[in-house]
């Protein structure tokens, strides 16, 4: 049995190992996962930052922080910054606060956050 086991995870493609793990840390962390997590309600949730850029948003800068959970993605939008300390592609976070619909992405707009790790 152990080997079987052994020799699927070989054979797994690491993406699919990598989202496997950080599914396995935010559901320790307690964290709620991104897909169940429903529009115009306070959340905490968290994951791995995917990408981090900067948008005009009605003529002020906005930090776009996109982050995964393993399952699905969200995106954190902090509105008239365009850098936050530490925040870079492969940082896990946790972020706390309420959740916007725009088209299918999940927004949080001005979040509480705190780095993991």
């Amino acid at each position: 049995m152990a080997f079987r086991k052994a020799v699927q995870r070989l054979t797994t493609p690491v993406d699919e190992l990598d989202r496997e793990d950080l599914a396995a840390f935010c559901s320790a962390r307690g964290f709620v996962p991104i897909p169940s997590i429903e529009p115009r309600t306070r959340v905490s949730t968290g994951g791995e930052v995917r990408s981090v850029r900067i948008v005009p948003r009605a003529g002020a800068p906005a930090l776009e922080v996109t982050f995964s959970d393993g399952n699905a993605s969200a995106t954190a939008v902090f509105l008239g910054r365009r850098k936050i300390a530490g925040m870079a592609a492969g940082r896990k976070l946790a972020v706390t606060g309420m959740v916007a619909l725009d088209g299918k992405q999940l927004m949080l707009y001005n979040p509480e956050y705190t780095f993991i790790g």
